[in-house]
């Protein structure tokens, strides 16, 4: 209901209410005035009733118009929403008209392509078809000559290759055998004879001891009450020992006995020492094992000085900075393949002397290259790197000669050897550490290594019987003569060589002896 209607009624509503307050209040006087009031009232209810009803028309007429004038507007809006829908359906045909004129288009592309697949098949088909028939007709031609060729020759085809393969291999082997036997009889005829000889008397001279060492060290016990004294009250003596000595105690079910293990044989010696005097003194506690545990050390130390004065006198090598006979003495406790490295040295110096006494070169450099050319050995524990480069860095510290650091430097063939003392040590290092006995090695490789050399003999054809010998420096093999001749023998021999060295794993070198023997036996009767 419009505003204006409302405000009509109320004020309608207000004037009757005034006339009937004002009847009630002067009751008298209404009834006094009635006749003129009432006419007065009539008249004013009459031009209120006409002023309402005009704008009543008034309110229906401009709703009337709002009401066409929305229409119109909602016309106007819903043929807009139409005509843009009408056109976003026009441009949705036309694309879906493009996209299916594209498909039409790839499938037109699709079924020409496949007739041209197709008749490319077809074709590749015919000419494998015509490519087979040739191929057989060339079989049956070549059938027919190789026929031919065997009725005219005599023989099959098998025979006749067999025969070409025979003949190309004897005189292969024929040729091959000349050259590789005048190479090497020119080079045994310049240095095989002296390489010998002074290899030989070299070897002969040398009388050094060998020491197998071992990773442990077992202390004898008086009783096996004492283990329980050594590892004292909640382990503190043995946790006191391992401590000062960096070695481990093992103390295990074996009777009246403990192992000491450690890879270091300085603190194996130490701990080794120091544990028997606790056991002569009898008490043992933290306090007395700091006490053993030092006078241990100074007593290895002590050790280590006289031993490394030995085998300074031993190898009459003299003006050594003291350091460095400490170092040498250092090697007592070292091993390398379970030979001692401090024999070793003074082997080596020995043979490097008696090389280069027979060279006419300094046999004093020479004895002194070969007893120092193992010494970066004495620190390796303590100082990263490889033997040869802390030897070399250990040297130029106490000023040795270049003589002496370079044949350090090459005994390993790090660097190539320039001097004759270099090579003199090199053959020295090679004789003390590939010679019989030098290195120790068990039972059980040793018999493997031996049956690997005699298996690879008797891989070879023609081989009747094999045998390795001097603790395999040397391997005979024995050939059957009616199926390898003497010119054979040469390659054969070249080959066993060549897979010992790929595949044998053995210090210094094989010896590989072929022997070919032709008996002939007749009676006189």
């Amino acid at each position: 209901m419009p505003g204006y209607i409302i405000f009509i009624l109320c004020l309608v509503s207000l004037i009757v209410g005034a006339v009937a307050s004002g009847l009630v209040i002067n009751q008298k006087a209404f009834n006094k005035g009635v006749e003129y009031r009432k006419n007065q009232a009539e008249t004013m209810i009459g031009s209120a009733e006409k002023e309402a009803s005009k704008i009543i028309e008034d309110a229906k007429t401009d709703a009337e118009n709002q009401k066409k004038a929305k229409l119109v507007e909602a016309k106007d809006e819903l043929h807009k929403l139409r005509s843009d829908a009408e056109k976003e359906i026009k441009d949705k045909r036309n694309e879906i008209s493009r996209q299916e004129r594209r498909i039409q288009q790839k499938e037109d592309n699709l079924d020409r392509k496949t007739d041209a697949l197709e008749k490319k098949d077809e074709t590749l088909n015919r000419k494998i078809k015509s490519a087979e028939e040739r191929l057989g007709q060339i079989e049956q031609i070549k059938t027919q000559q190789l026929e031919t060729l065997e009725r005219i020759s005599q023989m099959t085809k098998d025979q006749a290759k067999e025969l070409i393969l025979s003949n190309l291999e004897s005189e292969l082997t024929h040729e091959k055998a000349l050259k590789v036997s005048n190479y090497e009889q020119q080079v045994k005829d310049e240095c095989e004879d002296k390489a010998r000889n002074y290899i030989s008397m070299a070897i002969a001279r040398c009388a050094a001891d060998q020491v197998s060492e071992s990773a442990v060290s077992v202390v004898a016990l008086p009783n096996d009450e004492m283990k329980g004294r050594i590892i004292g009250r909640e382990g503190r003596n043995i946790r006191t020992l391992e401590t000062l000595t960096g070695v481990d105690l093992i103390i295990d079910d074996t009777p009246e006995a403990i192992t000491l293990s450690c890879f270091d044989q300085v603190r194996r010696e130490v701990a080794r020492i120091a544990l028997e005097k606790l056991i002569a003194d009898g008490r043992i506690h933290p306090t007395r094992i700091e006490e053993m545990v030092d006078k241990a050390r100074r007593e290895v130390e002590h050790r280590i000085k006289q031993e490394g004065e030995r085998a300074v006198l031993e190898t009459n090598v003299h003006g050594i900075n003291h350091e460095l006979i400490k170092l040498i003495g250092r090697l007592k406790y070292r091993t390398s393949y379970r030979q001692n490295v401090l024999d070793h040295s003074i082997e080596v110096a020995q043979l490097s002397g008696i090389l280069a006494s027979e060279l006419g070169v300094d046999a004093n450099l020479a004895r002194r290259a070969g007893l120092l050319h193992d010494i970066g050995k004495a620190l390796t524990s303590e100082i990263e790197g490889s033997h040869v480069q802390i030897g070399i860095d250990v040297c130029k510290k106490y000023k040795e000669s270049s003589e002496v650091i370079h044949a350090i430097e090459a005994h390993h063939n790090d660097v190539e050897p320039r001097t004759v003392i270099a090579c003199i040590v090199q053959a020295a290092d090679a004789i003390s550490a590939a010679r019989p006995g030098a290195r120790s090695e068990n039972y059980e490789n040793y018999i493997k290594r031996l049956e690997k050399i005699e298996e690879i003999c008797s891989s070879y054809d023609g081989v009747d019987k094999c045998y390795a010998i001097q603790a395999g420096r040397e391997v005979r093999v024995m050939v059957a003569p009616e199926k390898i001749n003497d010119e054979k023998m040469v390659i054969i021999a070249r080959s066993i060589a060549k897979r010992l060295e790929t595949e044998s794993d053995y210090p210094g070198q094989i010896k590989v002896h072929l022997v070919r023997e032709s008996r002939a036996i007749e009676y006189a009767k």
